[in-house]
């Protein structure tokens, strides 16, 4: 039976309960039961874009799952996925810089996010895209083996994935992204696929052709063909205001997804070495309606990212004439408060700016050492010349 901290053995149960952990979905749910109470080994990957700056969607939001799968017993690693960085065109395409900025800044940057969230570092596999292809005709064989199991009307609508808009010309290349995604999966024989809800349509098709793989199918302990479960955590709002407003119910979700926390629009999110000042100034100006619960990114910040586990609190200072301190020890008392007007809008802006602070304390100072403070400074060259 698998331990966590202090070889504390876990159960079925409490595993999947870690593993469901501010998730949005499970693909699915029954198929990841199965795998626990048949003790499969679990091998998890999240893959990411080399792509500028990390911020919160990225360090805090996914490394914080990625924490509740190392406590569930589950083998987890990251996927630097140059290759795919390349393609999409990301830091000016030029795959040198790309390969540089994704072992130097990028993995430092995940590595002081989970020292943020109380986590050794040293404990994550990163795995270079570029090392994993090299000289390995077994992984392209897999590319074409998904590949010829995928209608190409259906890689042009996955082509979302990328931050690309469904019938949007591109250049053919980007044609081959999500089969490698997908590739990427069976090659290292990964049964835990890990994302945002963006990533879901490369998750889908890695599910519909695991029956059909004769190169690298997975498999679990009796050789039988499965598979791969999907885990698709929260993404997170940006701190701008929608370009609708109201938003109507009916486009809730589909709003949600455009104003996700973006590198390109940088005040709409907090990045994690931003310092102090920049992240009281941020939060100062973010979209936050009195009284409005259903699309509030400080309210969605404060769920997923300060209430994260059930030890979090959120203090709130003020003035005792506007209700004086109060120290919040879960969201729903939180949101319960700000619905009926007893919490105002800037005070739980100061409050959740404050957090912030204090949880990213740990990766500012990370990026203090001299050799990871020059990767830092070259990130931010390069974002500024491009």
């Amino acid at each position: 039976m698998p331990k966590i901290k202090g070889n504390k053995e876990m159960s079925a149960e409490e595993r999947l309960e870690l593993i469901k952990r501010n998730t949005e979905e499970i693909l699915t749910e029954e198929d990841l039961k199965t795998l626990l109470i048949n003790n499969e080994k679990l091998k998890h990957y999240i893959g990411f874009e080399i792509s500028g700056k990390i911020h919160l969607g990225t360090g805090l939001m996914c490394m914080s799952k990625v924490k509740d799968f190392m406590e569930a017993g589950v083998d987890c690693s990251v996927f630097l996925a140059d290759w795919h960085s390349w393609i999409n065109d990301k830091l000016g395409g030029n795959r040198d810089v790309i390969k540089r900025v994704g072992v130097g800044y990028f993995k430092e940057g995940l590595k002081a996010s989970m020292k943020c969230l109380g986590e050794d570092p040293e404990k994550i596999k990163f795995v270079l895209g570029s090392d994993l292809y090299h000289n390995n005709d077994y992984y392209w064989a897999t590319f074409i083996d998904v590949s010829k199991h995928t209608s190409l009307g259906r890689i042009q609508r996955s082509i979302t994935i990328m931050g690309r808009k469904e019938g949007e010309s591109v250049d053919f290349a980007k044609m081959v992204y999500p089969p490698m995604q997908v590739a990427d999966i069976f090659i290292q024989g990964l049964n835990l696929a890990h994302a945002g809800l963006d990533q879901r349509k490369a998750h889908v098709i890695a599910r519909e052709v695991a029956n059909q793989m004769k190169i690298s199918p997975l498999l679990n302990k009796k050789g039988e063909k499965i598979k791969p479960i999907a885990v698709h955590h929260h993404l997170l709002l940006g701190l701008q205001k929608p370009s609708v407003w109201p938003v109507p119910k009916e486009n809730l979700q589909e709003l949600w997804s455009s104003m996700k926390m973006s590198k390109s629009i940088p005040d709409s999110a907090i990045f994690i070495t931003d310092s102090p000042e920049e992240i009281r100034r941020k939060l100062n100006k973010a979209f936050c309606p009195e009284k409005e619960v259903e699309f509030n990114p400080v309210l969605d910040w404060a769920k997923y990212v300060v209430f994260m586990n059930d030890k979090s609190v959120l203090e709130v200072r003020r003035p005792e004439k506007f209700g004086g301190n109060k120290a919040y020890k879960s969201f729903d008392s939180l949101k319960n408060d700000f619905a009926e007007g007893k919490l105002h809008p800037m005070d739980l802006k100061n409050a959740v700016a404050e957090k912030l602070i204090e949880i990213l304390e740990p990766a500012r100072k990370h990026f203090e050492q001299p050799a990871i403070k020059k990767m830092k400074e070259e990130m931010e060259k390069l974002l500024v010349t491009r």
